[in-house]
């Protein structure tokens, strides 16, 4: 049984922690929030008892768990990744696991020194079912261009057009539609086309300094992939994949309910069944992966992570986009 650590104490920790104690392979035993009442409120969620802190070099230093679930807001990710590897810690990382792709230099480095050690982002679509049904059919298939989307009225928009800071609205915190929403469609497109000849981002700009929607276009040479993202907009719109004559539409490319092919023969849906809980497939993969030391496999995901994130800084820093991080 792995001992899991948390770090965040906000909704998807509490989804993360059911999909993993669902495995029947990891228990919570450590909870840390910068405010220890927070620590405490959120571990009555639990009948068994967990360690509680509001000091993180001593949480990540502690012997109360083996691998930790970083939840924290987008910019701490990295500097959090790298001081649990340190620590000899086994790290489950939120997307955007980096906020600029330099910052997998130090990881890389704290990695070589701990060897035993699994980093994994939680990317939670990409170990889904569907997500491999869909990249099994493309390899199969002469792809000629596809239209991805991922709109969500952000719960923290009107905080911010109220004049408050939310976390996901600041470069602050390395926030916008693109490193909240659009890593998922980057994740999609890289996993199932490849890396692309070309990528370019035009974003529609608050005033914070983050993008709030924008638009997203990779060339692969003999086919394009548009991806629209946004954090102000609620958008209701299908992605597809076309093959032709034929189109591949997918009801949320962040997380496949319906695959349905349609030919000028007509319609076959293709999706199988989802968890009721999004977040299980990732949990077991990352289970089974560092209770069979399967390296090999996690270097796999560390690579497409590294593929996504060098594709995001690149279309960002062309964009205007800043973060407080760029400059080392």
């Amino acid at each position: 049984m792995l001992r899991l650590g948390i770090i965040g104490t906000n909704w998807i920790t509490k989804q993360f922690i059911d999909a993993a104690q669902g495995t029947g392979r990891f228990e919570l035993t450590a909870v840390y929030s910068r405010h220890l009442d927070k620590a405490q409120d959120f571990a009555t969620n639990y009948d068994d008892e967990v360690a509680l802190f509001d000091d993180l070099t001593a949480f990540l230093n502690s012997s109360y768990f083996d691998v930790v679930y970083i939840a924290s807001p987008n910019s701490l990710h990295a500097a959090q990744t790298l001081a649990a590897v340190n620590a000899g810690k086994h790290v489950i990382v939120e997307k955007p696991m980096v906020a600029n792709v330099a910052d997998f230099a130090a990881l890389d480095a704290a990695m070589a020194a701990h060897p035993d050690v699994f980093v994994f982002e939680a990317a939670r679509h990409v170990y889904e079912e569907n997500f491999h049904r869909v990249r099994d059919f493309i390899a199969d298939h002469q792809v000629t261009g596809a239209t991805l989307v991922y709109m969500k009225y952000s719960s923290r928009y009107d905080a911010y057009l109220a004049g408050r800071e939310p976390n996901v609205f600041t470069t602050k915190f390395a926030g916008g539609a693109m490193m909240d929403l659009g890593v998922y469609l980057v994740y999609a497109a890289i996993g199932w086309f490849g890396v692309p000849q070309h990528a370019t981002y035009q974003p529609t700009m608050l005033q914070s300094g983050v993008d709030g929607t924008g638009v997203m276009h990779f060339s692969y040479g003999d086919f394009d992939v548009n991806m629209i993202c946004g954090k102000t907009t609620q958008s209701y719109l299908p992605s597809e994949i076309y093959f032709g004559k034929d189109t591949l539409r997918l009801d949320a490319p962040e997380s496949i309910t319906q695959m349905d092919f349609t030919t000028p023969d007509g319609t076959q849906q293709l999706a199988g069944p989802q968890e009721d809980n999004p977040m299980a497939p990732e949990a077991a993969f990352f289970g089974d992966t560092i209770e069979g030391g399967d390296h090999e496999a996690c270097a796999r995901q560390l690579q497409l992570s590294r593929q996504v994130h060098q594709v995001i800084t690149n279309m960002r820093v062309a964009a205007g986009i800043k973060f407080p991080g760029d400059e080392r």
